[in-house]
């Protein structure tokens, strides 16, 4: 199973970042996925959630209203579209499908 997340950089709050996870080694479309992020000294949280055919999601209540999550099942990718970006979005972003994580990608969030 590999997971390649791309798409992190630095922002200025109020931007907007589009995250990508390419799956491979195993059935993408029949797994939920998931994204986690971890911030600086902090515990990795939680973001969001799509079913495997992309028609259920779920976000933590602190993205709520600002991410999207979405998924192409002919091409093996899951999305997470930030906007409205915070300086406390500032983390290193996972993609994680069943017990295997991604290798991560680093969203800075900053003026």
């Amino acid at each position: 199973v590999q997971l390649v997340e791309s798409g992190g950089g630095l922002v200025q709050p109020g931007g907007s970042l589009r995250l990508s996870c390419a799956a491979s080694g195993f059935t993408f479309s029949s797994y939920r996925m998931r994204w986690y992020r971890q911030a600086p000294g902090k515990e990795r949280e939680w973001v969001a959630t799509i079913s495997s055919t992309g028609g259920s999601t779920d976000f933590a209540d602190s993205v709520k209203g600002r991410f999207t999550i979405s998924r192409d099942n002919t091409k093996n990718k899951v999305l997470l579209k930030m906007n409205s970006l915070r300086p406390e979005d500032t983390a290193v972003y996972y993609c994680n499908a069943m017990t295997y994580w991604g290798k991560v990608t680093l969203v800075t969030v900053s003026s």
